[in-house]
């Protein structure tokens, strides 16, 4: 590893870099709607056993290829394979590109909810449907706070890896945990809480379904920022005297932990208004401020605005790992200045946001695509991201397996960790990297493609 990269200071600064680009609005925003749509506490269970069977492994593969090479996503495939392999990497990291730019997107949404929640009237709307509609489609607040969103994210990475990306997280991190577990608190006191709890708690083993299993394997692989070489670029960073393995099961678990705290929060306020919690996307956006709106003038703008603060910060620590990987990219393959790529990429993907921004509702052509079943831009985007990061994580698996090697992985992982070479965990990891993730990252790839472009769902 070149001196002048930098690395993280300390193990908890690499965690908490880690977990922050892990936990988002796919924990937030996503894993609530989805619980919601696939029977609660079913999804849950099914969630987490894709965590630890599925995701762990990849996450624990990922961090020690940037380890052992020291270098971006494209590089350490290069370094440990050759050429063709780092095409793998140059994958995921335009992967990551294009995750950024819708990601950014829906970000600035929840940075302009808070703004209004807060210091606005967004409360006193009478239909928040008819709100959120409108608000996607005028362009004027959205192309603000986007471009605000990108700024502060761009201005984190700037400062490179110790003084912007560790000490950020630093701060987002704990003070995530302590707005969730606050508005936890205050769900559990309101009426009908309980209903919420039990609903997203107790597991009705007869609402396992087909797409409870698909849309539990995508969550949980997209929650965690698997696939796209963001852990491989930050694995680049971490010192040889880590314990990888521990530190992927602390990653793992703080991600985790964020999505089921989420749920915990959602779901009573949901049940409390006696409303729905199978609304889709619309949950956050549409259900929860009429929550937040029953709640009174002042109550409502202290807990509203803390939920959507809560889903900026978590937005926030996601940014700046997407912006991170093609950074550590272009400043490792092209020698270019830190600052200088940074702000040009932050400009570029901004502007390639813009489609996925006017695809809701302001340009008729983005809204209802033809070949995707009339679905929108944005939607198509964040589809196929899905689609790239099971891809990716699938060839990721198939590079260790029979270009790198199993025994090249067990010396990098056996460092910092005197007890890996004899423990079970490393035939646990042998076992699922060289067969279960590929296989199941390769059918769930195949069932994303039937799904978005041929309507499988309709059979599920």
């Amino acid at each position: 590893m070149s001196s002048n990269r930098g690395n993280f200071s300390s193990r908890i600064g690499f965690i908490l870099a880690a977990a922050g680009s892990a936990v988002g609005l796919g924990n937030i925003w996503r894993f609530p709607y989805l619980a919601g749509q696939n029977g609660g506490a079913a999804f849950l269970l099914i969630y987490l056993i894709c965590i630890f069977l599925l995701c762990f492994p990849i996450m624990v593969g990922e961090i020690a290829i940037g380890r052992a090479a020291g270098s971006d996503a494209m590089g350490s495939y290069t370094k440990l394979g050759n050429k063709r392999w780092g095409y793998l990497g140059l994958f995921g990291i335009l992967a990551g590109v294009f995750i950024l730019s819708f990601y950014n997107v829906v970000a600035g949404w929840a940075f302009g909810y808070f703004l209004e929640i807060s210091f606005g009237d967004l409360l006193s709307e009478g239909d928040f449907g008819s709100f959120f509609g409108a608000y996607v489609n005028d362009i004027s607040d959205n192309l603000w706070f986007s471009l605000g969103f990108m700024i502060l994210t761009a201005l984190i990475v700037s400062r490179g890896i110790q003084k912007g990306v560790e000490a950020a997280n630093k701060i987002m991190m704990p003070s995530l945990y302590v707005i969730l577990v606050a508005l936890i608190i205050y769900s559990l006191t309101l009426p009908n809480a309980m209903a919420g709890v039990k609903f997203y708690l107790i597991p009705e083993l007869s609402e396992i379904k087909v797409q409870t299993i698909f849309d539990g394997l995508k969550q949980a692989f997209f929650s965690l920022s698997l696939g796209m070489g963001a852990l491989i670029t930050y694995g680049s960073y971490v010192s040889k005297q880590q314990n990888v393995v521990s530190s992927a099961a602390v990653i793992s678990i703080a991600d985790s932990s964020v999505a089921f705290l989420a749920g915990l929060m959602v779901f009573p306020l949901v049940f409390s208004q006696n409303m729905s919690p199978t609304e889709g996307p619309a949950l956050v956006f549409m259900v929860l401020p009429e929550v937040f709106s029953d709640m009174g003038p002042i109550l409502g703008r202290i807990v509203g605005g803390g939920f959507f603060l809560l889903l900026c910060f978590a937005a926030l620590t996601s940014t700046i790992s997407l912006l991170e990987v093609p950074t550590t990219y272009l400043v490792d393959q092209k020698k270019l200045k830190r600052t200088t790529v940074v702000w040009g990429l932050a400009i570029l993907i901004f502007i390639i946001g813009l489609p996925s921004m006017m695809s809701q509702g302001m340009i008729p052509a983005l809204n209802q695509l033809p070949f995707y079943q009339g679905r929108d831009f944005l939607t198509f985007i964040a589809d196929m991201c899905d689609l790239t990061l099971t891809i990716g994580g699938c060839l990721m698996c198939i590079f260790i397996t029979y270009q790198w090697k199993v025994k090249n992985m067990d010396n990098e992982l056996a460092i910092g960790n005197a007890g890996y070479m004899s423990s079970f965990l490393r035939k646990y990891l042998h076992f699922t990297i060289s067969y279960v993730c590929p296989v199941l990252l390769g059918i769930l790839s195949i069932l994303i493609i039937l799904d978005k472009f041929f309507g499988l769902s309709n059979i599920f």
